[in-house]
């Protein structure tokens, strides 16, 4: 039983299957919708007029949830996005394993930052939004642990920016981490359910 109600399912302009899981696991009724957007010229658009990693986050979340929304009259449609920042620098989801291994060369035993944002829209109407941020101490990380994560992780690691999923394996990588989990997910959970309950959307 769902504790979504609206009357129809939100739609989640995404196509990540981290996200879907943390909504329909909060116990609400969803459908992912992917939207088609040139996140890497959107991105270099808000750098250029000055905008910081978190702003970032919050601009793509807004585009990805105002493309769904055209495309779907009266549905509430949630997008989101994160960005990950290491000393002000924005890094991207690695091409493959060798650019997933520099990246985590790159971050160890360094402080980086995830920014996560949310914006819900309905019939193109910015309803809401958020950022929230969390900071990950990564460990010095050795060749031979490298080895080792990679071949407990899989391939699949290249789905994630910074190469890691923390929910599995990527945990043994961090020495400290700042923050919601549910924003290290890439979808600040808690503010979002605060703002469907003023809604009368959950209970």
């Amino acid at each position: 039983m769902s504790l979504w109600r609206a009357p129809e399912p939100l739609l989640l302009a995404s196509r990540s299957a981290a996200r879907l899981g943390v909504l329909r696991g909060a116990g609400l009724r969803v459908e992912a919708r992917a939207v088609d957007l040139d996140e890497r010229a959107i991105e270099a658009e808000a750098r250029a007029a000055g905008a910081a990693p978190d702003d970032v986050a919050r601009v793509l979340a807004q585009r990805k949830a105002l493309a769904a929304s055209a495309l779907a009259p009266g549905r509430v449609v949630l997008g989101a996005d994160q960005t990950l920042a290491l000393a002000g620098e924005i890094l991207h989801k690695p091409a493959d394993l060798a650019g997933a291994r520099d990246q985590l060369r790159q971050l160890s035993g360094r402080r980086h930052v995830l920014h996560s944002a949310v914006a819900v829209v309905r019939d193109e109407e910015l309803l809401f939004e958020v950022v929230e941020s969390a900071g990950l101490l990564m460990r010095a990380l050795s060749e031979d642990c490298l080895d080792s994560y990679f071949a407990e992780a899989g391939p699949h690691v290249v789905h994630s920016v910074g190469a890691y999923q923390i929910e599995g394996p990527g945990v043994q990588l961090f020495e400290a981490v700042e923050g919601d989990h549910f924003t290290i997910l890439g979808l600040p959970l808690l503010p979002v359910l605060a703002y469907f309950r003023s809604e009368g959307w959950v209970p």
